[in-house]
């Protein structure tokens, strides 16, 4: 299970005040789950969210008011009871999510843990560019391409399998779960003509020199390389910060969308109450 949040309808009514905390109630609970249940998650997450969400509510004191720096004080918690790093993430995004659901971004825990422990460094957007511009003047193609495809469309190294001329093609890779990911047409006509001028006509893109599948390692060791002559901090130089960087990206223009739906949506309202409202004067 992935450390991102699980993409669920905020709702308003469980909104507090900004400096208030939020009252974590198991009917809270019970029904995120149950908007998750619509959405097609799998058995096996429900679980896992619901383990995770009744560990929190455990731990919070009597009030099971979760207030700013709760989700920090818990993930530490966790950390000293021995839990990994990998569990820590999936308990606190299963919180994420809770909130999100709740519409308290507010008291999000904002990074995840790196798998030593610490917090995962995060790359800018800025630096992601400067990433691929120093790709482009040093020439290292392969490189560039592989930042946009970790960055620009969110896959995992495993999912590079799925790169082929074919899936580039259609504009779309097929993924594990049923899972799709489209791939913006920019970003299809640089990998053909990468192909196109590799003599690679069908199969995989990106392979090494005998033709195997490309390692974790070889990815990470050429982005890193780039990291020091576009002057970027070489422990952001690997395929787990730039999916980040673009599930981060994807949120953000998620939250943008959902502020201007529900301006107007009021706008409608506003428009409706002047015209049949309980004291109109027409």
């Amino acid at each position: 299970m992935s450390g991102q949040y699980a993409a669920v309808t905020p709702v308003s009514r469980y909104q507090e005040r900004p400096l208030d905390g939020l009252h974590i109630t198991p009917h809270l609970i019970d029904e995120f789950l149950s908007c998750l249940q619509q959405k097609g998650y799998t058995p096996d997450t429900l679980y896992t969210y619901r383990r995770s969400l009744e560990l929190l509510y455990g731990s919070l004191p009597e009030s099971k008011q979760l207030r700013r720096g709760t989700l920090e004080q818990w993930q530490s918690a966790l950390l000293a009871e021995g839990y990994a790093a990998r569990t820590v993430n999936v308990c606190v995004s299963a919180a994420n999510s809770l909130l999100e659901y709740a519409g308290r971004r507010d008291l999000q825990v904002k990074k995840p843990l790196a798998p030593g422990g610490q917090l995962q460094p995060e790359l800018t957007r800025t630096e992601y560019l400067r990433l691929l511009s120093t790709a482009r003047i040093l020439g290292k193609e392969r490189t560039y391409l592989l930042i946009k495809l970790f960055g620009a469309v969110g896959l995992t190294v495993q999912e590079l399998t799925q790169v082929t001329v074919e899936a580039v093609q259609a504009g779309r890779l097929s993924l594990s779960a049923g899972r799709f990911a489209h791939i913006p047409e920019s970003l299809r006509t640089e990998l053909l003509e990468y192909a196109k001028r590799e003599g690679i006509t069908s199969g995989l893109i990106f392979t090494s020199g005998d033709g195997r599948v490309l390692h974790r390692s070889n990815i990470s060791g050429s982005i890193r390389a780039l990291c020091r002559d576009a002057q970027v901090a070489e422990e952001k130089g690997n395929p787990r910060c730039l999916r980040k960087l673009y599930q981060t990206t994807q949120a953000r223009i998620v939250s943008n969308i959902s502020v201007v739906v529900e301006q107007a949506y009021d706008r409608l309202l506003e428009t409706e109450q002047l015209a049949i409202g309980w004291n109109h004067g027409g």
